[in-house]
């Protein structure tokens, strides 16, 4: 069953330094400084972190959406897909199974991933955290949906996934650390320009891993500089990334 907590008070490793090869929090656990800064526990995909640089989520992967799914009932905690997938094993446990409404019934319920096979090119057998509400039917499709903190992923200038942090710290390749979420941190300005203290910065879509003065229309909003800075300098920016 889903576990349902707070941000935890006391983290395992300082934040700051923080370069680990074994998890010691859950995915996505969220920790605070009395000064208003947040942070959230991250799995580092396979490029190295730079502190100060803008953080993504995995990329999507629309070869493993609207995919079939064999008939469940109420109650079951396995789901099958009959529509082939390529997965890793355990690539999407602490993600979500989703109904996306395209076919059948048992759609709008996020379902947390407990764990899974690796597969290739073949049908899959998701173990759930909970137990279905809705039936399936074999008309059900669903939506495989990574944990935006499992395999993150510098920042790139086209968005494949969403943003969710900045680095803290240098973080190798294939290791746990924190990225922060909100609060002022520093951040990498993109090589467009300088950004300008009081306004709105997103991400950038010219130089990857940074931010720039906001394009509201088309890029993810990060936050508002609290200083401005030259073009591959860092500001100061409140963060308001995710919740």
């Amino acid at each position: 069953m889903s576990k349902f907590s707070g941000p935890i008070g006391i983290a395992s490793s300082n934040p700051f330094v923080c370069d680990e090869a074994n998890p010691t929090h859950e995915l996505g656990e969220k920790i605070y400084t009395p000064d208003g800064r947040a942070f959230r526990y991250v799995l580092n995909g396979a490029g190295a972190l730079t502190a100060g640089t803008l953080i993504q989520s995995p990329a999507e992967s629309t070869a493993n959406q609207s995919r079939l799914v064999a008939a469940a009932a109420i109650g079951a905690t396995t789901v099958t897909t009959t529509d082939t997938v390529t997965v890793t094993a355990n690539q999407y446990a602490g993600g979500w199974l989703i109904g996306t409404g395209e076919g059948g019934t048992g759609n709008g319920i996020a379902y947390r991933i407990a764990s899974h096979p690796a597969a290739t090119a073949a049908v899959c057998t998701f173990t759930l955290e909970d137990p279905l509400q809705v039936a399936f039917t074999t008309a059900t499709q669903i939506d495989l949906v990574q944990n935006p903190y499992r395999s993150v992923i510098v920042n790139p200038t086209t968005a494949s996934g969403t943003v969710v942090g900045v680095a803290v710290n240098n973080i190798s390749a294939s290791q746990y650390g924190w990225i922060q979420t909100e609060g002022v941190a520093p951040v990498l300005n993109d090589a467009s320009g300088a950004t300008t203290v009081g306004v709105t910065v997103t991400a950038s879509n010219q130089t990857a891993g940074s931010v720039e003065d906001g394009d509201t229309d088309t890029q993810a909003v990060v936050g508002y500089c609290v200083t401005g800075g030259a073009a591959n300098e860092y500001s100061a920016v409140k963060l308001n990334i995710g919740g």
